[in-house]
């Protein structure tokens, strides 16, 4: 690691009280100008370092904290504005006193890897990942990986922010730049057997955001490896200004580049990332997109192949198939309320191998309980190569076996979403069905289910249904509900 003494941002000389609409739930995502800028950066970097610095003191001798080296990894994607937000919240961290390890250009899941691989107070990713281009933003987490939400420390950081009261430091951080990732590639790589690899065309879109470059790192060590597989790079280059569209592989229209090329070149599987490459998103070999809640039931059955009667955790917006493959397999099923802070802790506190969501979030124990999403397409072309199985064929019958909708979102225009759950679990209170409040409502009929939350990034509620088999079933009350919420001014989004 090379010390360097100063960034390029200077902060104002002193800080009046402000406001700052940029903090979520889980994060903090503001548009550029707006509610987002240097000024707001370098004051979250500062109220995050000092609060962090404060606990690291305040703890005994004997603490883990104590441990830990009093520093900070931060990395940011490849938007044009992440650079200068980055210096910024790099400017507040050391006048909080704090030691700060520049990651340079990278996902967030390097930082994760950066925070408890060398064991740091913290660490922050400044993305914006699949928001449009005007927009940035700043994701936290403390020592060992542990996120940071509203209800944990999010806003006591917002407060101290938006009040400017710091504390002056005795001395200035140190600056280390860190841009070699050999130990995340080496660790990443590690959850293959690459020995079992066998010949496979594969498609990636790097959606020219941050994912280029790891991508190369790991198909070099797969080279390296002698591991049969050729690779399709498609919008590879990290472009801040995104000449083929955000990466966001959520959105329809922006999947057709990877499964036209998964097509051209007769790849046996697509592989697409959205902007921080914390998701995952996979095309089978007739470039059909697999929905997310069917690669949970996937890698569920392949760690529970490795790890025997191991605890598997997912969320409760699609169950039947994740809780079939799990209990097909031996496995224990631990149901987690939606959203990466909750599914972390519950892997925690039931030591569950992995946990998935259908929104293409998986997460892995040996990879401090977070989210990768680098770790699921290796483990998908290993699966594919073991079992001899195309990715269709791993998943086909799990999609007929248990046919969903996917996600429906709807944005409220007359009534908000407590009211419209309200009402319509009274609308179906006649029909006695099993009801769960874990996150939204789940209403379960037996040979169907439903479930509506409303979300916890955006002003919508999120509509999930699936059947036992029935596709005609599942049409049926697809209509039925869609037509119920349109008369609760429930628009589609």
């Amino acid at each position: 690691m090379s010390i360097v003494n100063n960034t390029s941002y200077q902060p104002a000389d002193s800080f009046s009280p402000i406001t700052i609409n940029s903090f979520k739930a889980y994060d903090i995502r503001g548009e550029l100008g707006v509610n987002l800028d240097e000024a707001i950066a370098y004051r979250i970097g500062r109220a995050f370092a000092e609060i962090l610095y404060k606990r690291y003191h305040a703890a005994a001798d004997s603490s883990d904290l104590k441990k830990l080296k009093s520093a900070i990894a931060i990395g940011c994607d490849i938007r044009h504005s992440s650079e200068q937000l980055k210096q910024a919240a790099m400017a507040g961290i050391l006048d909080a006193g704090v030691d700060v390890i520049d990651l340079g250009m990278t996902g967030t899941e390097e930082v994760y890897f950066a925070t408890s691989y060398y064991q740091v107070l913290g660490g922050i990713e400044v993305t914006a990942s699949h928001n449009p281009i005007n927009y940035n933003g700043l994701k936290l987490v403390k020592e060992h990986s542990k996120p940071i939400s509203a209800d944990d420390g999010l806003a006591e950081i917002r407060a101290l922010a938006e009040s400017g009261d710091f504390t002056n430091a005795e001395q200035k951080g140190e600056l280390r730049l860190l841009a070699d990732k050999s130990a995340y590639i080496n660790h990443i790589i590690d959850f293959i057997d690459i020995r079992k690899l066998k010949p496979l065309t594969i498609v990636i879109n790097s959606g020219n955001g941050s994912a280029g470059p790891v991508v190369d790192l790991l198909i070099d060590k797969l080279v390296q490896a002698n591991a049969p597989i050729e690779v399709i790079r498609l919008h590879h280059d990290p472009d801040g200004s995104f000449p083929n569209g955000i990466p966001n592989p959520m959105i329809l229209a922006n999947r057709a580049s990877t499964q036209q090329a998964v097509l051209d070149n007769k790849a046996d599987l697509g592989i697409a990332f959205d902007g921080d490459f914390d998701r995952c998103f996979l095309f089978d070999e007739t470039g059909e997109f697999v929905d997310g809640s069917y690669i949970v039931g996937m890698l569920a059955q392949a760690f529970l192949n490795k790890y025997p009667s191991e605890s598997i955790v997912y969320d409760p917006r699609v169950i039947y198939n994740t809780e079939a493959v799990i209990n097909e397999h031996g496995g224990k099923a631990v149901i987690s309320k939606s959203g990466h802070s909750f599914i972390k802790q519950v892997m925690r506190e039931s030591g569950a191998v992995y946990g998935g969501e259908m929104s293409a979030h998986h997460y892995f124990r040996d990879f401090f309980y977070c989210d990768s999403g680098m770790i699921p397409w290796l483990l998908t072309i290993e699966l594919v190569s073991i079992t001899g199985n195309r990715l269709s064929e791993l998943v086909n019958g799990y999609i007929s076996a248990y046919p969903s909708s996917g996600e429906l979102n709807f944005r409220l225009t007359s009534s908000d979403a407590p009211t419209i759950i309200n009402d319509i679990e009274s609308k179906f209170a006649d029909e006695q069905p099993s009801k769960s409040m874990l996150d939204g409502l789940s209403l379960d009929f037996g040979e169907w289910r439903f479930n509506l939350r409303a979300s916890n990034t955006e002003p919508l509620i999120r509509l999930n249904i699936e059947s036992r088999g029935d596709k005609q079933l599942l049409q049926s009350k697809t209509v039925e509900i869609k037509d119920w919420l349109a008369t609760q001014g429930a628009v589609p989004a």
